[in-house]
């Protein structure tokens, strides 16, 4: 009569070390694994393409039920800042003491509209495309990039709008409009690290998406969209920290840069301090930094 050995089954980490060893023989790897920072930038960089037109599709879809069409890409913002002038300007009088106040409040609207829209867009850019995450496989940070893509392309057409008005209230074409384009760089990588930021955020939590909108308005009010940061400190008492804060506040930071470089009355002194390096600095902060965050989280995305 033989006798029958019993071989004891093998312990889970003995048979996950097999199934990996079997992996690797058959160069076979994890399904959504992660893939590594220097390997996920050149996989973004490979759909630089898809970004673009991406961006581009959603623009051109986003009035396309309006009879109006594309003009409302325009119209929006300024009737935005015809509200704001008159509650603002008129009944509140903070145009008082202020030159150009209408090209300030419009320059103020557009630029912050560019930063309001790229966090709102970018903070659904996951939960709200689930079906295209879960079809495709390609880099998630992809959607919220490509959001605030679309938010400059908008903001180009609203300049256009923008250079009319300048013309209109006599304020020349200068040297320091040239100044425009680092601004909207930076102020793009601010926009685009905020908005991956709040990606991976929407994405766990959606309901993100509904608290942003005051957070948002909140912001706006403290970021000199309607009034002179400048003046209002000149002439107020408030602690020495408040007026740092809102000195460095980024929102505020690229609206001044930004008339600083379209308005002649707008003169350097009304700038912030080490105005320049915080524009880098928050661009930097917000853009590398957010990347990373998102992309730490980009296996988990589009998953229950």
């Amino acid at each position: 009569m033989s006798q029958v050995i019993h071989t004891p089954p093998p312990s889970p980490a003995e048979a996950e070390d097999d199934l990996t060893a079997l992996a690797a023989r058959y160069g076979l790897s994890v399904s959504g694994a992660r893939p590594s920072l220097p390997q996920y930038i050149r996989q973004l960089w490979a759909r630089r393409h898809f970004i673009t037109a991406f961006a581009t599709a959603k623009l051109t879809a986003q009035y396309s039920q309006a009879k109006l069409g594309q003009v409302w890409q325009v119209a929006t913002p300024l009737l935005n800042a015809a509200v704001y002038y008159f509650i603002f300007g008129v009944l509140l009088g903070t145009k008082h003491g202020v030159s150009d106040y209408i090209p300030f409040l419009v320059t103020g609207v557009f630029v912050w509209t560019f930063t309001q829209s790229s966090i709102m867009a970018g903070t659904r850019a996951i939960s709200g495309n689930l079906g295209l995450v879960r079809a495709l496989h390609f880099p998630r940070a992809a959607l919220p990039i490509s959001f605030a893509l679309q938010q400059l392309q908008q903001l180009l057409f609203s300049m256009a709008a923008l250079v009319v008005i300048l013309f209109c209230f006599g304020i020349p074409l200068g040297i320091s409009w040239v100044l425009t384009i680092p601004v909207l760089f930076l102020q793009f990588v601010f926009n685009a690290g905020v908005s991956m930021i709040m990606a991976r955020m929407g994405a766990k939590t959606p309901d993100i998406a509904q608290l942003m909108p005051f957070i948002l308005r909140t912001w706006m009010y403290v970021s000199g969209v309607m009034f002179s940061i400048d003046s209002t400190l000149k002439h107020s008492s408030l602690p020495h920290i408040v007026q740092v804060l809102l000195e460095a506040n980024p929102a505020a930071v690229y609206i001044d840069l930004m008339r600083f470089a379209l308005i002649d009355s707008f003169h350097a002194k009304q700038l912030p301090h080490h105005v320049w390096a915080f524009a880098l600095g928050w661009a930097l902060l917000a853009g590398v930094g957010g990347f990373i965050y998102f992309w730490k989280a980009e296996e988990r995305y589009g998953r229950g």
